[in-house]
């Protein structure tokens, strides 16, 4: 199987990384820092990674992310497939869709590697 990148980033921080998939999870899907509870928690704590994935449509993104990933990886030139997806700040929406995407790919057989970028930044105001 193919190895592949995930990156997962705030457009708010800086441009998105160069990849082969660019997932813009901005405008589709709950965005937990308008719960001031969970503004200033990241992926890393249970309750924002609950709130990501119970939104209507991201397992069914995860899914349909990595059908488009086996299709590049089955490609005759072989390499690194990278997968960049990026919400506001990088810290709820886009790592929590990096972990959930990196398992599945793990479970069919890839070789995954994960990069946070911009999770331990300042939480934008807006």
């Amino acid at each position: 199987m193919a190895a592949v990148e995930i990156v997962s980033f705030g457009y708010l921080h800086d441009a998105p990384p160069v990849a082969h998939l660019t997932i813009d999870l901005r405008q589709h899907f709950r965005d937990p820092h308008v719960k001031p509870e969970l503004r200033y928690m990241t992926a890393r704590d249970e309750p924002v990674r609950a709130a990501v994935l119970g939104t209507p449509g991201i397992t069914d993104l995860v899914a349909a992310t990595a059908a488009a990933v086996a299709a590049f990886a089955s490609g005759p030139s072989a390499g690194t497939v990278t997968v960049a997806d990026g919400c506001a700040g990088g810290r709820h929406r886009a790592p929590t869709f990096a972990l959930a995407l990196a398992e599945r790919l793990c479970a069919e057989g890839h070789r995954v590697t994960v990069v946070h970028r911009d999770i331990d930044k300042d939480v934008v105001q807006r």
